[in-house]
């Protein structure tokens, strides 16, 4: 199963203001793990990237003037995700501005399936926290390398936490052993498989539920002595 982590860096938070796509970092999954293939570019823009985005990213105006324009990069980043899963992070952001780029080619939005790992995280961890860092200390991933948002960066990172939310390496090895039994024998039988995933809770969760608790009225765990 062939899936794509991507993610964009821009000018400014609203492609509805004007603000464009300045780097593309996209890597390929097969059964949840990162392959060697991935693909990066940046996109000299005519609208002047906000120090907002500048201090987070670190990119320039000046940076991007000899970079080539997101028409050059289209052809290729449409060929490398195909029409396999996109794996993102807060994916409306995303998704919108690599529509916003292609509306204005004339070229048809992103008809991709969308897996976004924020929703899923809040879903699996039970967290209503569930940034990019948050998550990668959670699951201990090594962050020493992220000075700077970097869309390629960001989607290696993101590429473990995905892995790690889908139920680690020995799900991904199972699946993979799953599809290859299932392609050797071609007689569509459902294999079920349970993989549990054991997960201990930061201080912030244990902070957040906390409060959440005290602030519920009447509990109705009070009424049997829990």
């Amino acid at each position: 199963m062939r899936e794509i982590v991507i993610d964009t860096e821009t000018t400014g938070l609203s492609y509805k203001t004007g603000d464009r796509v300045i780097e593309v970092g996209c890597v390929e999954l097969i059964n949840h793990v990162a392959t060697n293939k991935s693909l990066q570019f940046y996109c000299k823009v005519d609208k002047e990237i906000s120090e907002g985005a500048q201090r987070i990213t670190g990119i320039t105006n000046k940076f991007l003037n000899d970079k080539k324009y997101f028409n050059d990069h289209c052809d290729d980043l449409l060929m490398f995700i195909d029409n396999d899963p996109l794996i993102i992070h807060n994916a409306d952001f995303d998704v919108g501005f690599i529509n916003n780029e292609l509306s204005l080619l004339g070229r048809p939005k992103l008809s991709n399936p969308i897996v976004d790992t924020v929703s899923l995280a809040r879903k699996v961890l039970n967290t209503r926290v569930a940034n990019l860092d948050y998550l990668c200390r959670r699951f201990k991933v090594d962050l020493s390398e992220r000075d700077l948002h970097g869309a390629l960066l960001d989607s290696r990172l993101l590429a473990e936490v995905y892995l790690e939310l889908r139920g680690g390496k020995q799900f991904s090895m199972n699946l993979a052993k799953n599809n290859q039994e299932i392609n050797k024998t071609n007689n569509n039988k459902t294999i079920n498989q349970k993989n549990i995933t054991k997960f201990t809770p930061l201080k912030e969760d244990v902070e957040l539920h906390r409060i959440m608790v005290s602030e519920i009225k009447q509990p109705v765990w009070k009424k049997y002595n829990y």
